[in-house]
């Protein structure tokens, strides 16, 4: 599951998952999301990702960034992710194809993953929260 939260002129994007690898997974569908309707995008073909950070919370932001970085770089957006964590470092991959304007009509452009109301929490057995707001 992934939602939205309001954040001033910015937007809050949330994952929940029964695993810190699902909730990760949920907050990226949740980037896509403020973009365009992740159902709209196709998966076409496949990023690989990784990164690297001492703690959860920082290593949520890195992902959601790098996330940022490819979809720019590569004109892409991307609706199925895959995270795997190895000790600090995350390995993640990202299917989706390229912007096609017409079709996906994008909303925003987000700019990047921020430090506010960055939170990465087990909230009982089996269900964890990964959020953070985006700049727009």
């Amino acid at each position: 599951m992934w939602t939205h939260f309001q954040h001033g002129a910015d937007i809050g994007v949330r994952g929940v998952g029964e695993t810190l690898e699902r909730a990760f997974e949920e907050a990226a569908v949740a980037l896509t999301a403020v973009i365009v309707e992740p159902a709209e995008v196709h998966c076409r073909e496949t990023v690989e990702v990784q990164c690297e950070a001492p703690d959860r919370e920082l290593l949520l932001a890195d992902w959601l960034n790098a996330l940022v970085y490819e979809m720019a770089t590569r004109h892409m957006l991307f609706c199925r992710f895959k995270v795997e964590f190895q000790g600090a470092r995350l390995h993640g991959s990202a299917c989706g194809e390229a912007v096609d304007i017409a079709r996906h009509q994008p909303a925003v452009e987000v700019k990047g993953a921020t430090y506010t109301e960055l939170e990465v929490r087990e909230e009982r057995p089996g269900k964890w929260r990964a959020q953070c707001v985006v700049d727009v």
